[in-house]
């Protein structure tokens, strides 16, 4: 009880004493909002159905190199993936960024947006094909087994056998690192986009500066957690389902 009129108590101060008219004035200007939502929201979601759809795709190719018999493959795989799961996402950035600075002639498709989703899709590749390795080297061996047996070839056995076990399992953790990447998303400011191309964070950033208010900054926000806040609960709803088995 009294740890509630504690609470009681600061929450009825925090009221009494705020400036609510300079608080909505400064951080929720309703021109602001709309303006922040209609123009950086929309490109972040573009890049984020991109760029995880790329991350996806190399990450299982990556998960079953690691997994080849062949040793070049699990040689190459392995080098590959410790080197970017190493790398903070924004030297990430910066290295593609000035790529074809250091490689003459060389282009990235679609830039400035390319160099988004390629360093994007690389960093999140690197994380995803561990996910998915440990997905896979969960479905229990016997599974392989009963596949080969009824004639079916490895590739057969691990496209409709294996994979379709393993994704169950991988979707949650998954899930975590796609949250990840939206979030490391508010980096692609480094690349040098242009006022119509900036993500959520960036267009946020600079309307504050030149409106001289912090609310593109609070819709920034807020519009991530938008993004994230159902991916998390839809984690957590996933986990519940498998440990219970419904």
């Amino acid at each position: 009880m009294a740890q509630y009129a504690i609470l009681a108590i600061v929450l009825a101060l925090a009221a009494e004493f705020a400036k609510w008219r300079e608080i909505g004035r400064t951080f929720f200007e309703p021109r602001l909002i709309e303006f922040t939502i209609l123009h950086g929201l929309a490109n972040a979601l573009l890049n984020t159905a991109l760029y995880t759809a790329g991350a996806f795709v190399l990450g299982l190719v990556l998960a079953l190199m690691r997994l080849s018999p062949v040793a070049p493959y699990r040689w190459l795989a392995t080098v590959y993936i410790e080197f970017f799961r190493g790398l903070p996402s924004l030297v990430v950035f910066i290295a593609f960024s000035l790529l074809p600075l250091a490689f003459s002639g060389l282009t990235i498709p679609w830039s400035p947006y390319g160099t988004v989703w390629v360093a994007l899709g690389v960093v999140g590749s690197a994380y995803m094909a561990e996910t998915m390795r440990a997905g896979i080297q969960a479905v229990p061996k016997g599974q392989v087994e009963a596949a080969r047996s009824l004639g079916m070839s490895s590739a057969q056995a691990m496209r409709k056998i294996v994979l379709m076990q393993a994704l169950r399992l991988m979707v949650p953790p998954l899930t975590n690192e796609l949250i990840m990447l939206i979030k490391d998303s508010s980096l692609v400011f480094v690349v040098g986009l242009s006022a119509g191309q900036f993500d959520l964070t960036e267009f946020g950033r600079s309307t504050a500066n030149t409106n001289v208010n912090i609310t593109p900054l609070v819709v920034a926000g807020l519009g991530y957690l938008l993004i994230t806040l159902p991916l998390s609960m839809l984690v957590r709803r996933m986990e519940v389902s498998r440990v219970t088995g419904a």
